[in-house]
């Protein structure tokens, strides 16, 4: 077994929300507040947000590069900010249906702020987590650069361009050529900036890479910057805290010598019976390396890691701390529904708190480097993570893709990806591409090849990986380049069987699968699973009026297969490591089979709001050990119908169906079922499921008939959030009937009124083909659901939400905010 370590969280990599964004675009707002710098910064680092008091203007303005420009009448906002998401859905938008239908464009963004008294003495630097895309920024007039790749985290160096008094900041963001993207990118500054303040002597960004074996032995490498102009002399003191606080291992002072083109240093420590991070128990520590001149403290940079061990198998699979257990992972868009591509570290939770209630244990990042914030969670809430750097190389999928930048850029946003992220006990894999076009050539050899020493040469301890579709090994020259650790085979699933025979001795994770479609509450019963649409040349004609597809699992694209036939196949052979499902929720974009409204994608085991469809707990049942008892369809049907009734069930021998108090018989699971059914003609009434081990009761579940909408019922993820002007509550709107059932086809329009310490940031109902902005005070219900989105200003009290609608009963929430 090849032991691997990890670490996580490179200095002051805490986790941030997303700030409060106005919904209207070209609102006119004062000058703000010279924001300046913090003026305590001798002895050590300082790393700030810098997400406040920036200005934006939503087209192209080449003059606001200047200082002089006069910028009072564009709009305040706060970012991390998406400018797509706040446009109206529109099929002749340049991004297509394909892109989200939303705007694109070009847009700038300003900010004033002041540097401190000594900023001549120290290194100052603007870090960005992400700008889509072809980012361009100016300070005080001057060029800092361009960065292409809407998906990486970079930075500049402004120190030598600041002065005393008033400093100014431009961006330039260009995202106008489309189409772009395969799914919905958003536009704009859209993850974290921060503002870093150092000595000139210090650690560099990214500096510090931890690796360590279960047993201990702890191996640290220190990236040394010197941007003083001389050589300089320093002590180096590695020290290792616990989660609790209390130091565990310090390194022996080491003094050194740093010339102008730095240094890297290495340290060894060793902690006694360290304990694992793993998926049940997420442990971390944390490294603290200081830099000492004269007995001072120059630099602290703090790494947050987790020690433990991994490995492929290409018979056994894959195994973590020495213990056999499969991936069970999805594939995750960068995008928060309606909040669009604009970083919340709240919405990300919720997202990875909805799939972990599923039992997913880990998450691919579906194709492109995802936001810090989603890697330092899934440290803190154990989820492993597949890494990955790019959907194309340079040949294209869309005209405008990251195909015109690979040539010149793709060993920068490699390596950028590698340093940023290797630390994170999460990652488990690197990812170099999905789907490349490249493998279909000879191209792919060299490619690959340079592609994985580029990783390799930053990090020896995990294996690299491509997410492949050409089937045959002689035939696909990425596989063929002989360089990567694992076969990754997205779809295909006829085929895991006799993977061994076909590549003996080589290890397997299945990357991608599924693609299997469904509207949340939408029931077709059909005799045999569709694929949909048949084919990628034959126009597809057989999609329902309503744009949905089943609910019942019975719908696929044709590329692909449903949840439960690609699970069957992916939990029968040891060999097959894990999968990942495509994909855990929904996302904008890509909403195949239909045409427009279709705006959205089908894809998701999770609807774009957050709600679960019927097959989410198919896999809570195979992938938890939570007792699961999961009745459909909804019990509204027309006299005399012939309704499937399928029930989800685990930890229980057979389960008994009651239509109005009379059984309909008990089903077991036999052979490789997923679930057991019953054909029942519909009468209205109370249908009732009971799951049963060895006699006993173990859950009930009922599904009532409902009667007309009659009132609204409120029902907040959290009823008191942070007062940072950050923080969200999940507000979920049902629509009830006189005895409090979900009426299920119910599609009211629904109006919100918030007073208090907050605002909405979004409304959704999950539906794929829904026009309706994201940015509203109202929503209409889908089949009996909407959400309202409350976000927190920075005062704390409460929030109070009240929601109305023509001929119900109105309801009110009230959130409390905090500090």
């Amino acid at each position: 077994m090849v032991t691997f370590s990890i670490a996580g969280n490179c200095e002051g990599r805490g986790i941030l929300n997303a700030g409060k964004s106005s919904t209207t675009l070209g609102k006119v707002a004062s000058r703000p507040a010279i924001v300046s710098l913090p003026t305590k910064t001798s002895g050590s680092r300082t790393r700030i947000s810098f997400n406040k008091n920036w200005k934006f203007y939503p087209g192209d303005e080449p003059g606001a590069k200047a200082t002089a420009y006069n910028d009072l009448n564009w709009r305040k906002l706060t970012l991390p900010h998406d400018w797509s998401i706040e446009g109206k859905f529109d099929e002749k938008n340049p991004a297509k249906p394909e892109g989200g239908g939303l705007p694109t464009g070009i847009g700038w963004y300003r900010k004033e702020f002041a540097a401190p008294a000594d900023f001549q003495n120290r290194l100052i630097t603007i870090e960005f987590d992400g700008v889509y895309k072809n980012s361009e920024v100016w300070i005080n007039g001057k060029y800092l650069g361009k960065r292409p790749y809407g998906y990486s985290s970079f930075s500049y160096e402004i120190s030598k361009f600041l002065k005393a008094g008033k400093n100014y900041i431009a961006v330039k963001v260009d995202n106008s050529a489309q189409p772009d993207s395969r799914w919905y990118s958003g536009s704009g500054i859209y993850r974290n900036v921060w503002l870093t303040s150092t000595a000139k002597l210090a650690v560099a960004n990214w500096g510090s890479f931890v690796t360590a074996s279960s047993t201990g032995k702890v191996e640290v490498q220190i990236q040394l910057q010197n941007k003083s102009f001389k050589k300089q002399t320093a002590v180096i003191i590695n020290s290792i805290y616990a989660a609790d606080g209390k130091l565990v291992s310090k390194s022996n002072s080491e003094t050194v010598e740093i010339d102008t083109s730095g240094i890297t240093k290495e340290a060894k420590l060793d902690i006694k019976n360290p304990v694992l991070w793993s998926v049940e128990q997420p442990y971390q520590y944390k490294l603290v390396s200081q830099i000492l001149q004269n007995g001072k403290l120059v630099d602290a940079y703090e790494t947050k890691f987790g020690i433990r061990s991994f490995n492929f198998d290409a018979e056994k699979g894959f195994s973590l701390n020495g213990k056999a257990m499969k991936i069970l992972g999805v594939c995750l868009h960068h995008d928060l529904g309606a909040l669009g591509a604009a970083v919340n570290t709240r919405a990300i939770e919720r997202q990875l708190e909805i799939m972990k209630r599923m039992g997913v244990n880990a998450v691919r990042t579906a194709h492109n480097p995802p936001a810090p914030e989603l890697l330092d969670l899934c440290d803190k809430m154990g989820l492993l993570v597949m890494d990955e750097a790019f959907d194309m190389w340079l040949k294209k999928k869309t005209k405008n893709d990251y195909h015109l930048n690979f040539k010149e850029w793709h060993s920068k946003d490699l390596e950028d990806m590698v340093k940023r992220d290797r630390n994170h006990p999460s990652i488990i894999l690197w990812s170099i591409g999905n789907e490349i076009r490249e493998q279909f050539d000879s191209t792919g050899i060299a490619i690959t090849k340079e592609l994985v020493a580029i990783v390799k040469k930053l990090d020896k301890t995990r294996p690299v990986i491509s997410a492949l579709t050409e089937t045959d090994a002689k035939k696909n020259y990425i596989f063929q380049a002989d360089a990567l650790d694992i076969y990754g085979l997205n779809y295909n699933h006829k085929l895991y069987k006799d993977f061994p025979k076909n590549y003996p001795g080589v290890k397997f994770l299945a990357t991608e699968t599924t693609s299997a479609l469904a509207t949340r509450g939408f029931y077709d019963m059909a005799d045999s699973i569709r694929r949909w649409p048949k084919d990628g040349k034959t126009k597809f004609t057989e999609g329902n009026k309503e744009w949905s597809a089943s609910s019942y699992d019975n719908v696929s694209a044709y590329w692909g297969s449903t949840h439960e036939e690609t699970w069957k196949a992916a939990k029968k052979y040891d060999h097959v490591s894990g999968l990942f499902v495509w994909t855990g929720f929904d996302y904008l974009g890509e909403p195949l089979p239909y045409p427009w409204p279709a705006r959205s994608s089908y894809f998701g085991i999770v609807d774009l709001a957050g709600f679960p469809k019927d097959s989410y707990y198919m896999y809570q049942s195979e992938w938890s050990t939570k007792p699961v008892l999961h009745l459909l369809p909804h019990w509204n049907w027309e006299a005399g119908k012939s309704v499937e009734v399928w029930a989800y069930y685990n930890n229980a021998d057979e389960v008994e169906l009651y239509l109005n108090g009379k059984s309909l018989g008990k089903k077991s699971k036999e052979n490789d079922d997923l679930h057991v059914l019953w054909n029942v003609k519909y009468e209205p009434g109370t249908l009732k499921a009971v799951s049963r081990k060895n006699g006993k009761e173990v859950l009930v579940r009922e599904v009532k008939t409902a009667g007309a909408p009659a009132k609204i019922e409120l029902i907040a993820d959290r009823k008191n959030i942070k007062a940072d002007g950050k923080d969200l509550s999940f507000i979920t709107v049902r629509i009830l009937d006189l005895h409090g059932n979900v009426v299920p086809n119910a599609d009211n329009l629904v109006n919100f009124k918030v007073a208090g310490n907050g605002f909405i940031a979004g409304v959704d109902n999950g539906f794929q083909a829904s026009l309706e902005p994201f940015k509203a005070n109202y929503r209409k219900a889908f089949h009996g659901l909407c959400l309202a989105i409350i976000q927190s200003t920075e005062k704390t009290g409460t929030i109070e939400l009240t929601a109305t609608s023509a001929g119900l009963s109105s309801s009110s929430i009230t959130i409390y905010t905090g500090k």
